[in-house]
């Protein structure tokens, strides 16, 4: 799974394992942030497999496995992050993430048969330092999105983004390219 290998997640006890723990910590950190959010931490950090810094987290939040998402220091995730890490994610440091953006490592295939199979892969997706995804943003399996670079509300990350750009759309298109002197607006 990993790996990025074809895989049948549906009659896989140590998966259904790893998902139950997932929803047991999204459910109790949001029961916890809902009294104190400092004190909800621990179960935000048990849940990730890195939490760095000064990492913020609004619930709720929504993965498949939790343990192989990393989020870098200084980073703020707003509601409803759907973040589905079949794969590995990893969101750098000083990122702003919008309400409801989606983070979709897994992928089906094309051929019908192997789909009836119930087989499933799954691409890791990269997002940079100091990225700006829009609310409502979707990134799709084996994406990169590159440092300093911000992606529009609503987007569809469909390819790689380099680094210091805006990227709108469905998909998402580079629109610009951001100078040190840029001002966010």
């Amino acid at each position: 799974m990993l790996a990025g290998d074809l895989y049948i997640a549906a009659d896989d006890p140590d998966i259904l394992r790893e998902v139950q723990r997932a929803v047991r910590l999204t459910n109790d950190y949001l029961a916890a942030y809902a009294e104190d959010a400092d004190a909800a931490r621990p179960i935000l950090e048990e849940l990730l497999g890195g939490l760095g810094e000064g990492a913020y987290v609004k619930p709720p939040l929504y993965v498949d496995f939790g343990s192989y998402i990393t989020v870098g220091a200084g980073t703020f995730v707003n509601s409803s992050l759907t973040a589905l890490d079949v794969a590995p994610i990893r969101i750098g440091r000083d990122c702003q993430i919008g309400p409801n953006v989606q983070l979709l490592t897994p992928t089906h295939p094309l051929d019908p048969q192997q789909r009836r199979d119930k087989l499933e892969a799954a691409l890791p997706i990269t997002i940079g330092d100091n990225v700006w995804l829009g609310g409502g943003a979707i990134v799709l399996p084996g994406v990169t999105i590159g440092d300093d670079s911000v992606i529009g509300a609503g987007s569809v990350v469909t390819k790689d983004i380099p680094a210091g750009v805006v990227a709108v759309g469905n998909p998402a298109r580079v629109i610009r390219s951001l100078g040190a002197a840029s001002v966010a607006r």
